[in-house]
């Protein structure tokens, strides 16, 4: 006998449902009180299960079909075997809505939550299938619920959150600069600098970094704390002056370091530069080239950069930074005038290096770097 089970109105009011999935097949035998098929609305989902026991003669609609209360929602052939002590009516063969078990309507859910969100449990579920943060949503279902295709939508776009595993060279930086700033206590101070003279020699063929360390150089003898590091609450010289330069590279930032750069002639220096960064960029570094810098330089303005606060590395006692230098109006002398202004940042060890220090420091490089 074939019984035509018709979608019940669950008691909400509501007029239609959406088709969220078939849980027997056509032709597939199923037993009383097995869920064939569960519906959603606006406000709640729920599991319809089988009054009869017999076989799905017909499914009416697919997954995600929307179906009207009243209309046939699946049809059972109960194998001419009549369920005792059920009439017709109740198994839905003639009326116009089916009766609703009771696990069916115990699955009905509330849709708003103390979170605030509106959405069904399925919808819920199918939100934590796809790592979609409902809370992050609006919905364009009625009064603003979220609907399946929100979801959908949601999880096809870019994802929120990525977590992206650090690279060794990445995990060293992290170490290296979480050691230093937690280890240091750090000390900043700004100044503006006259580029011109720098910019001149980039001109002709020497770079910025060149610029900066054929100034710094002899105030490493003048000043010997910049070219310390501090230890067992013992300040160490260092006789040796090399310079780290700070490069951008695909990796991260590297630093590569210019040995016995006091002992080079200006061009060999300007030369020996170049090639280390280079091999920075392209992951050519030797253990010696990247390693023991007792001063630390960084062009933060071949990146369009300004002011910045930069990092002490471990094992010294200082570094400086150079921005990019721009026209701006200079008073001097009474006068206004246009003029190139690059500025110039020294953090420095405040353990070994008072602030009257560190600020004779900056005003001489600052001096030394206007001359040319």
């Amino acid at each position: 006998m074939l019984h035509e089970f018709r979608l019940p109105d669950i008691g909400e009011g509501l007029t239609e449902a959406e088709i969220v999935s078939w849980f027997v097949e056509e032709g597939a035998a199923v037993a009383v009180g097995e869920t064939v098929v569960e519906v959603e609305t606006a406000k709640t989902t729920v599991e319809i299960p089988s009054p009869f026991a017999g076989v799905i003669a017909q499914r009416i609609g697919e997954e995600g079909d929307t179906i009207e209360v009243g209309a046939i929602l699946f049809v059972i052939d109960s194998l001419d075997s009549p369920q005792p002590g059920v009439s017709t009516q109740e198994q839905g063969t003639t009326a116009g809505e089916s009766r609703v078990p009771m696990q069916a309507r115990a699955a009905v859910a509330t849709t708003e939550r103390s979170t605030g969100v509106r959405a069904v449990p399925a919808v819920r579920k199918l939100a934590q299938d796809l790592g979609v943060d409902l809370t992050a949503m609006t919905g364009t279902g009625p009064n603003g619920a979220i609907t399946r295709d929100d979801i959908k939508a949601a999880a096809t776009s870019e994802p929120a959150e990525t977590a992206i595993p650090l690279s060794r060279v990445r995990r060293a930086i992290a170490a290296h600069m979480t050691d230093s700033w937690t280890t240091i206590p750090h000390v900043t101070v700004q100044a503006e600098v006259r580029a011109e003279a720098m910019l001149a020699a980039l001109r002709s063929g020497l770079s910025i970094e060149a610029s900066v360390a054929r100034a710094v150089l002899p105030l490493l003898a003048e000043f010997p704390a910049f070219n310390s590091r501090f230890e067992d609450d013992v300040m160490i010289h260092r006789s040796s002056r090399n310079l780290g330069f700070a490069v951008d590279t695909d990796a991260g930032l590297l630093v590569a370091v210019v040995r016995e750069a006091d002992q080079l002639s200006h061009n060999a220096l300007a030369a020996e530069i170049d090639r280390v960064q280079d091999a920075a960029r392209i992951g050519d570094l030797t253990p010696d080239e990247a390693t023991a810098q007792t001063f630390t330089i960084s062009n933060i303005g071949a990146l369009g950069g300004g002011h910045g606060t930069p990092i002490i590395p471990i094992g010294t006692s200082a570094i400086v930074s150079i921005g990019r230098g721009r026209e701006q109006p200079i008073a001097e002398a009474g006068k206004i005038e246009v003029g190139q202004l690059a500025p110039l940042d020294l953090s420095y060890d405040h353990r070994i290096i008072d602030g009257g220090l560190g600020q004779r420091f900056l005003a001489a490089l600052v001096a030394r770097l206007e001359a040319g």
